[in-house]
């Protein structure tokens, strides 16, 4: 252990030496210091007849944001106030720097870092992290910090107890523009003396995981495009258990992991090859997550699957028409020790057409099936022929989604632009049990209209649109329907901004009005010497509901002021 920190404070102390000295070299050539950032102030006023209040009557909250540059190194800062606040034990608990320099960046603090799905993915930690750049072709990326704070078990407040837990990750990847290769190294260990003695019926163990991952792409024959990932998780769940060395190759570097008799090991196999030709590409891609597979560089891990999809892309006529689609099937139970087994089959089609500058239309839809088969152990006993129980126990969810999208432009001149627009989107879902359609499923449908007008002379846009939705489920089917209607104007060379927007809404239920809405809303901002924003903003919302109806008849306000300020000095 001595060895590897002596070896790391090496590298540490030659990384700082070479950045002090390139800081040193900018000494005279540009300005010492500089700064930009921001001021915000905003208050809500909020009030409500006719129901409960949904938020407090008076807010408001202050941000601003301050980042320093000396020689090159930059270093942000960041902070918020809001009465909104419920308790403040401690002025200042958390904090987060981002310094960088030139092809260096530096992350210190609460950070989080991501290196591949199956390694280090979003997980935060209290620590250091270091990102380097340089020209050229190879890239370097290491971590170090506290992945889990120490929570002692504690029966008054029946919190969930932890180990402290502590991590060092590595990442190293060439690439050539063409082909790349990167390597993966993540190693995390649990100090089980951060706390006390634990009952064993808490379930909760010091664990040691390492995680090993080799990743590359490489193109054959400028064509062919492949890509592999190979991903190891040797994981611990009792470091205290007695050591236990096997074949497993994540068992043989024993200076970073100790294997015992609580380990298991876990494996991800990610391929797929890509066709490339002029007008279209297809290609295959496989997916393989070992049951169990857990890293601690991430929070939340899907395994115990296996995924295989299909991809086609074309261009045709002069690249006027473009078509994507993909098809993939997904199942888990590998190892067939669950009851249950569960198979997804997905599709999609995304279709482009534009024949003109001013017209275009695009259209996609997407299929999603999942069959699951219950395996029940009585089924197996008491079966007495193959088929026996053939359909009772086997489930199908369906769900489809269609989209279609079209834009013309009638008038695109220096002076006054128009256009129209058109959506429609239908969503549906199904289920089927032993063959037979549940009456458990919903359909929703969704219309929409658009004519927008901008006349730039004026500095002045208005919208009108029409908005339609059906959803049906069940014995349920509710129908609404309004317009909208928004315009926006500048003045005194655009440091005005004004808009206002209406809309109104009907609600049907078997033919019969049930609700009205309607919304209103004003807005403006002012912006002085590009420095100072001024901004005003009102919203009026009024509900009205038919006698009979389980949800009252309110109306309620909300409304906002605000300031905004922006400084910085010039490089």
């Amino acid at each position: 252990m001595r060895k590897r920190l002596f070896y790391l404070c090496l590298v540490c102390s030659c990384v700082i030496t070479s950045s002090v000295a390139q800081q040193l070299d900018a000494i005279g050539k540009e300005k010492a210091l500089t700064f930009s950032g921001g001021l915000s102030l905003n208050q809500v006023f909020y009030a409500v007849d006719g129901i409960e209040s949904r938020r407090d009557p008076y807010t408001y909250f202050a941000a601003g944001n301050l980042n320093l540059a000396l020689y090159g190194w930059s270093v942000p800062l960041s902070f918020s106030v809001s009465n909104q606040q419920t308790s403040f034990q401690q002025p200042f608990n958390q904090f987060s720097l981002h310094p960088s320099y030139k092809s260096l960046t530096a992350h210190i603090g609460l950070t989080s870092m991501t290196y591949s799905p199956y390694t280090v993915s979003g997980h935060l930690f209290n620590g250091a992290a270091l990102d380097l750049v340089p020209e050229g072709r190879w890239t370097f990326s290491a971590l170090y910090g506290r992945f889990l704070k120490a929570v002692p078990f504690d029966t008054a407040q029946n919190s969930q107890p932890a180990f402290e837990r502590r991590g060092v990750g590595f990442k190293s990847e060439y690439s050539d523009g063409k082909n790349s290769m990167n390597l993966i190294l993540f190693r995390s260990k649990d100090a089980f003396q951060s706390i006390g003695a634990l009952p064993d019926s808490i379930g909760v163990l010091p664990e040691e995981n390492l995680v090993l991952s080799l990743a590359g792409s490489k193109i054959l024959f400028g064509k062919w495009v492949v890509k592999a990932e190979w991903a190891g998780s040797a994981l611990s769940r009792d470091i205290r258990a007695s050591e236990n060395h096997d074949d497993s190759f994540l068992s043989k570097p024993t200076f970073l992991f100790t294997p015992r008799l609580s380990t298991a090991y876990f494996q991800v196999y990610k391929t797929g090859i890509t066709y490339q030709e002029a007008g279209y590409n297809v290609g295959v891609a496989y997916e393989h997550i070992e049951p169990g597979y857990k890293t601690h560089g991430a929070y939340f891990f899907n395994n115990d699957l296996e995924n295989i999809t299909i991809n086609l892309g074309t261009t045709l006529f002069e690249n006027k028409i473009s078509l994507a689609s993909s098809f993939g099937t997904q199942r888990d139970n590998l190892d067939q020790h669950k009851v249950s087994t569960l198979r997804r089959t997905v599709g999609s089609v995304n279709l482009n057409y534009t024949p003109s500058q001013v017209f275009n239309v695009s259209a996609s839809y997407s299929s999603f099936q999942s069959f699951t088969n219950i395996r029940s152990q009585f089924v197996d006993i008491n079966q007495l022929t193959p088929y026996d129980n053939l359909d009772t126990l086997n489930f199908t969810q369906l769900s489809r989604n269609a989209r279609l999208t079209a834009m013309l432009s009638i008038d695109k001149s220096e002076t006054k632009k128009q256009s129209l627009s058109a959506n429609l989107m239908y969503q549906g879902g199904a289920d089927e049990q032993g063959g037979v359609v549940q009456n458990t499923g919903a359909t929703f449908y969704n219309a929409n209209t658009a004519y927008m007008l901008s006349l730039v002379p004026k500095n002045m846009s208005v919208s009108l649109s029409v908005n339609a939705t059906i959803s049906q489920s069940g014995m349920s089917d509710t129908r609404t329907v309004g317009p909208v209607l928004s315009l926006m104007r500048s003045f005194f060379d655009k440091k005005l901004r004004a808009n206002v927007s209406t809309t109104y809404n009907s609600t049907y239920q078997a033919g019969e009005v049930m609700a009205t809405i309607f919304n209103g809303r004003v807005g403006a901002s002012f912006t002085v010497k590009k420095k100072h924003i001024l901004n005003a903003n009102a919203a009026l919302v009024n509900r009205k509901n038919q006698v009979g109806v389980s949800r009252k008849s309110f109306t309620e306000f909300t409304g906002s002021l605000g300031y905004a300020y922006n400084f910085g000095t010039a490089k």
